[in-house]
């Protein structure tokens, strides 16, 4: 390996056989096409092409796909815009120095973390410290040797996968809190969450907002006859029902038991009454074997909500409402939907 106390090698020294540049990016020419696809990558700020040139040779041959950024400002773009795994950047710039570029980057709103190593000629620790609470990670002294940035460079990337990973396994864990594990769909704490915002969303812009609350009749009856996982089957199977017909845009969660809600904006009352009913129909319809035995299971459906420039109301008020109509159906007949009064 060359040492970096060497002098200087101009890029133009190897033509053709050290770097082939497809706009602001460098891949070396060992590499692959697919390696280059799925290659990590970094980002090189310097405004020094000599200085930039010398980390790109020392990382020639890794499997890293290169950026380049020749001030701050450019390097801030091309963080926003590539989201890079790491970044090695120059503390001193012409427009941003090294601190205000790392306070930047660790500034914008990102679902994946950076490894930021400042490359500097700085020596004393003052300097050192404050690109440390800037946001750098690492940093390393100009002239630096290869080796050892290589080497950084990879406990960067080992740094980033830990990240990832940490970042991974917290995303399962808050989907495990917010989600019914026998039926898939949202919990009471998920659907308190969703529908404050939604309704705030509501309130705001004067949108309708409707809540329609299910609880599948006789179910104890399923349960003590059939058994409880002839009861499972049943709430699953309403439970897809549920999700077919949800939008994109609208919610459905089960509040506990057998008991459902959807949650509809920007749909009218009528438009609400057409999707319970069919949610009621479809479940009617669908015929359950049971250890040899035909079993047919239905719900009862209420609906309360407000349409779009109509008086606001709270969630709880709401879900009453609907809770009422979905007991007006119960007394009457249950296998109904019924809706509270405007």
């Amino acid at each position: 390996m060359a040492s970096a106390t060497f002098p200087a090698i101009p890029g133009f020294a190897f033509p053709g056989d050290i770097e082939r540049y497809t706009g602001e990016q460098s891949v070396p020419r060992a590499a692959s096409r697919g390696m280059a696809a799925t290659a990590m990558t970094v980002l090189i700020v310097d405004d020094s092409a000599v200085s930039r040139k010398l980390v790109e040779q020392a990382l020639f041959g890794q499997p890293y796909s290169l950026l380049f950024a020749a001030t701050g400002q450019q390097a801030v773009e091309l963080y926003v815009q590539h989201q890079p795994s790491l970044v090695i950047m120059d503390w001193m710039m012409p427009d941003l120095n090294g601190v205000e570029i790392c306070r930047r980057m660790r500034s914008i709103s990102r679902n994946s973390y950076a490894h930021i190593i400042m490359l500097t000629g700085k020596t004393d620790k003052a300097s050192l410290v404050q690109g440390l609470q800037a946001g750098a990670d690492d940093y390393l002294t100009k002239p630096f040797h290869e080796e050892e940035l290589i080497a950084r460079v990879a406990v960067g990337f080992r740094t980033v996968e830990l990240h990832r990973q940490l970042a991974a396994k917290n995303k399962t864990l808050e989907n495990l809190a917010l989600t019914d594990p026998m039926t898939g769909l949202a919990n009471r704490r998920a659907i308190d969450e969703w529908v404050e915002r939604e309704l705030s969303s509501a309130a705001r812009h004067s949108l309708s907002f409707w809540v329609i609350v299910a609880d599948l009749d006789r179910f104890k009856y399923v349960n003590d006859t059939f058994g409880h996982t002839a009861g499972d089957e049943v709430l699953k199977k309403f439970s897809k029902i549920l999700k077919t017909h949800t939008r994109r845009s609208d919610f459905c969660g089960r509040l506990g038991g057998e008991e459902f809600l959807v949650v509809m904006t920007h749909a009218t009352r009528k438009d609400v009454a057409k999707v319970a009913e069919r949610i009621r129909a479809e479940f009617e319809s669908t015929p359950f074997t049971i250890s040899g035995c035909s079993m047919v299971a239905t719900a009862s459906l209420g609906i309360a909500g407000f349409e779009a420039n109509q008086a606001q109301s709270t969630f709880n008020s709401v879900l009453s409402q609907a809770d009422a109509a979905l007991y007006c159906a119960k007394r009457t007949g249950r296998n109904r939907v019924e809706i509270a009064a405007a």
